[in-house]
């Protein structure tokens, strides 16, 4: 099997969290709290459990340690533990009001991440005997990619590039709007950066494969087809990384575990993640 093409996400930093909820705070608490100032005393101190309410694969773990710098923080499980429903993820101790102001935004995160490391367990779960990796897209929630992409390795997936600027993908409406040669453009191209190439149909193959490419996206194909084009790409190179994309669900992930392909990828692993439950109870 060939290397993904992108450095995996395989931490958050905690300068990037802590500003994420700095950000989050202002947008939903942009001049404080009126109704924990009223009910809560200013100094009062709490003791809060963080508990999952739904069988999942938990993620957030490096989410709830960045509020450190506000609250006594016991964490109670690790980023890819699984969890049962009822169990206790995390204490959290500190002023009332302050933890208030936190609570919504906290466990959006971790539900969302949750779900996301969920259901990309599924999905790798499935291709686990045949070292075809699963990788993420970039249709992910405006905000949170950083966070969603690192969720995906945290139930057993890949990376693929993390934004427009870390590589070359070449679609369809490139092919089209291309001003050029499009051979040209990739036997000129000097690999700055890794490229990889779409196809659609078998005849795009014939000429591509006689260029120096990092990759080929195999679009919305059948099994069958698939198959087919796989078999030819390794019959010109076995180095280049194949990637299926393009329609592929938990449904019928098992249909496109092909001899030959490395990586199968899925805009579902975001745009089908159910939020997992997750509830703040003061004790």
């Amino acid at each position: 099997m060939n290397d993904p093409l992108y450095e995996q996400i395989t931490k958050l930093p905690f300068e990037y969290i802590n500003a994420k909820l700095k950000d989050f705070l202002l947008e939903d608490s942009p001049h404080g709290d009126p109704t924990s100032n009223l009910t809560v005393g200013k100094s009062k101190i709490t003791t809060a459990f963080l508990v999952g309410e739904d069988p999942a694969i938990f993620c957030g773990a490096q989410i709830i340690q960045a509020l450190n710098k506000d609250f006594e923080v016991e964490l109670l499980c690790s980023d890819g533990d699984p969890i049962v429903s009822n169990q206790k993820i995390a204490v959290i101790k500190g002023n009332a009001r302050k933890l208030l102001r936190y609570e919504r935004i906290l466990l959006n995160l971790l539900q969302r991440l949750t779900g996301i490391s969920t259901l990309t367990k599924k999905y790798t779960d499935i291709v686990k005997n045949s070292g075809i990796r699963i990788l993420d897209t970039r249709k992910t929630t405006p905000g949170l990619r950083l966070f969603e992409k690192y969720a995906v390795t945290i139930g057993g997936g890949y990376n693929h590039r993390l934004n427009l600027s870390e590589g070359l993908l070449i679609k369809d409406n490139h092919w089209v709007a291309s001003s050029d040669n499009f051979y040209k453009i990739i036997k000129e191209y000097n690999l700055k950066y890794p490229i990889q190439v779409e196809v659609d149909i078998k005849d795009q193959l014939i000429n591509l494969l006689e260029y120096e490419i990092d990759a080929i996206l195999l679009d919305n194909m059948n099994p069958a087809y698939a198959r087919d084009c796989v078999q030819t790409i390794r019959n010109i190179n076995q180095k280049v990384f194949i990637e299926i994309s393009g329609g592929v669900t938990i449904d019928n992930l098992k249909d496109y575990i092909i001899e030959g392909v490395d990586g199968i990828s899925s805009g579902a692993l975001m745009h089908q993640a159910q939020n997992k439950k997750i509830k703040l109870e003061f004790e």
